[in-house]
């Protein structure tokens, strides 16, 4: 099968597809590591709703998908980033989300995003504002239920004084939470406006303190989920977590050595690219539990560069390519995203997604793929 793709200068060339669909596998209920998918939204196309305004998605879609992970024995990361969560779903988007897949899915494997969101940061003028901001949302979400994941607070940044406040909000949030939870710590390369989390832009002073929340409060947290994009800085901060306390991998880049782990320890997975690379994520970890390492690391290594695209400068827009693969991959009918974000990718990226995910075998149906990769490009010539 061929499709003729263009380069950046608008020349095309035959491309022949070249990748089989991986190969399917469910994981089962105590897999080798814990995994989580953070998983996407749907937009609904036919809002009259300016992509600016209030968050409008398509639910049916979108539970559909929740269904899929679950059904491969993922575990689902609930109203995340990964959910554009601050960038296009709202809190009161992401609280009926979190309902949602607890109605829907009582039986998974599922932590929910807690954050301070529904505050306007520019309105947050104590570390007090910030506390009972996340009580607020954790109330909610304990509600319904679900477990946590205490999420990075642009908030928190703006009015921390010193080091410390971080230390005093977590201890004081972590105090109110029914069951442990899994810590967020989100670089700046997903989010500029945290710049600095934990009171220092230096990554020892930040991973000390972060520890000091930890260690103070460890039989109220399951885990820490790093986002740095950095493997020694995830190695050396989880080489020092208390023993019952979890490192989960936000490593889009580095993911299949750090899940593989050393002699020293390994991470469990919480990550974005989990999405789209559902499927190698369940066969891999499947085959890493029968002792298989090489199959899993000749799963999932192939995968990295198609990860490093998605993920690449400005890393925040890593989302596109996200939903970009389920449309691809019939998941949904259209190419449409809240806040308008399926715009903030050029035409060459989407390009090398595609050549990228058929050649590790993430396009289950080629066909369908290959149709729908010519309807794009035909909105970009004549």
């Amino acid at each position: 099968m061929k499709i003729a793709l263009p380069d950046a200068t608008g020349h095309f060339t035959d491309y022949a597809l070249s990748g089989k669909p991986i190969a399917g596998a469910t994981l089962g209920k105590n897999p080798a590591r814990v995994v989580y998918s953070a998983a996407h939204v749907v937009a609904d196309p036919f809002t009259a709703n300016d992509p600016s305004g209030r968050t409008t998605v398509d639910w049916a879609k979108t539970m559909e998908f929740r269904r899929y992970l679950a059904g491969l024995g993922l575990g689902i990361a609930e109203a995340m980033d990964t959910a554009q969560r601050g960038m296009g779903l709202d809190w009161p988007g992401a609280l009926e989300l979190i309902r949602r897949t607890r109605e829907e899915l009582p039986d998974a494997l599922v932590a929910n995003g807690c954050g301070t969101d529904h505050r306007d940061p520019a309105t947050v003028t104590s570390i007090d504002d910030v506390r009972r901001a996340y009580l607020e949302q954790a109330e909610a979400i304990q509600k319904l239920g679900g477990r946590l994941i205490l999420m990075a607070s642009r908030a928190l940044v703006r009015v921390a004084r010193k080091p410390d406040d971080y230390i005093k909000v977590y201890s004081d949030v972590l105090s109110a939470c029914d069951e442990p939870v899994i810590l967020h710590w989100l670089g700046d390369m997903f989010d500029p406006q945290l710049a600095g989390y934990w009171g220092s832009a230096d990554f020892d002073p930040a991973m000390r303190r972060t520890l000091a929340v930890i260690e103070e409060n460890a039989a109220k947290v399951d885990g820490i989920k790093i986002s740095l994009l950095d493997k020694e800085k995830e190695i050396v901060m989880r080489r020092r977590l208390p023993a019952n306390v979890k490192m989960y991998t936000g490593d889009d880049f580095n993911y299949p050595e750090l899940i593989e782990g050393d002699s020293d320890g390994f991470s469990h997975a919480l990550l974005g690219i989990f999405d789209p690379l559902a499927p190698a994520a369940a066969y891999a970890v499947e085959r890493l539990g029968e002792g298989d390492t090489a199959a899993f690391r000749a799963t999932l290594d192939p995968t990295v560069s198609l990860a490093r695209l998605i993920f690449r400068a400005p890393t925040q827009y890593y989302k596109t390519g996200v939903v970009f693969l389920a449309w691809l991959n019939g998941f949904q009918d259209h190419f449409v995203m809240l806040n308008g974000a399926q715009a903030m990718r050029p035409l060459p990226y989407f390009v090398e997604v595609f050549r990228l995910a058929d050649q590790c075998g993430l396009l289950r149906d080629p066909e369908l793929a290959v149709r729908r990769m010519k309807k794009l490009l035909a909105l970009y010539s004549a």
